[in-house]
């Protein structure tokens, strides 16, 4: 539905021609916002609701009640199951955050909910086989789960937005049981209060993956991150970051890097790098995290990344 409104307005409507620059990046722009805006509304309205089962002490205990690095990697975990992009990620993060979930727990779940796609796992599967999609599983694991507990401990709370943990919880609220009508009310409430804070600064980042989306192609990245050149790997970095895809959306990308010979941990951290630090994602995230925090969050993924790709590099390569 949401390509075919699309492909009205990019092709009938503004009369765009199809596989042009300006085309592709009209009809990324307006598949993707509204896409993503449906993803959001019922995203956060599902979470709402299963929150309103859920007392916040329920959702701490299974997270932080037990060794801390078992709280990351369950929330990793979740992370795999949950096919969101970083922004339609953000209401299950903020609930987290506002139930008690410590910050690194939830850092954790932020880092592989965009990461790892379990649709880009099927076809990484078809396309290169299970030592590759395992690659993905475990490297995209790795990264959540050591993020997430080094950003733990620095202690970061203060720098998460005040909204987040004004946020109020119905559960936490009432220790009766509610109607349905009071669980709807709060969850249209919920989503009316959260979407507000953050349509904005998805429709920019859009915006700008979109433009870089129609502009940038596949060769630009196999000239400058080749092999045999040593920083092969941080230049496909540098290169996906203003790139904007999630993990499935990749997939044709890394086929089309990996035909041409391009190694597989270089493959691995661009396809990373586009899904977990793209600069659309800063902005939209901006709306959540202080600067402290987000500066922090991406300088440890992306370090993470680098070193991911340079092993698999070496792994791969003996």
């Amino acid at each position: 539905m949401f390509q075919y409104i699309a492909n009205v307005i990019t092709y009938d409507i503004f009369r765009l021609v199809r596989g042009s620059h300006i085309g592709d990046s009209v009809n990324f722009f307006f598949y993707d916002v509204p896409k993503i805006y449906f993803l959001l509304i019922t995203i956060i309205f599902i979470v709402a609701i299963i929150r309103s089962f859920l007392p916040p002490e329920r959702i701490r205990s299974f997270l932080s009640r037990r060794n801390e690095y078992v709280g990351n990697v369950l929330a990793a975990a979740l992370g795999i199951f949950t096919p969101f992009c970083t922004c339609s990620a953000i209401p299950l993060f903020i609930g987290m955050l506002e139930s008690g979930v410590p910050l690194g727990v939830t850092m954790s779940f932020l880092v592989a909910s965009p990461t790892i796609n379990e649709v880009a796992i099927v076809l990484l599967w078809g396309l290169f086989g299970w030592r590759v999609a395992l690659t993905y599983i475990l490297s995209g694991m790795f990264i959540a789960i050591v993020s997430g507990v080094l950003i733990g401990r620095l202690k970061m709370e203060k720098y998460v937005e005040d909204f987040v943990y004004k946020t109020k919880s119905v559960a936490s609220n009432s220790g009766k049981k509610l109607a349905w009508n009071d669980r709807i009310d709060y969850a249209v409430e919920y989503t009316k209060d959260i979407f507000s804070q953050v349509w904005l600064y998805v429709m920019i980042g859009v915006g700008i993956g979109a433009f870089i989306h129609g502009y940038v192609p596949v060769e630009f990245v196999t000239r400058y991150a080749g092999n045999g050149n040593p920083f092969a790997v941080i230049i496909a970095v540098i290169i996906g970051v203003p790139l904007y895809s999630n993990a499935a959306g990749t997939i044709p990308i890394v086929q089309a890097l990996m035909e041409k010979g391009l190694a597989l941990g270089t493959t691995l951290a661009f396809m990373m790098a586009v899904t977990s630090l793209s600069l659309p994602e800063f902005i939209i995230l901006r709306k959540v995290l202080k600067l402290r925090l987000l500066l922090t969050f991406f300088g440890t993924v992306t370090i993470g990344i680098i070193l991911i790709g340079y092993l698999f590099n070496f792994i791969f390569k003996m």
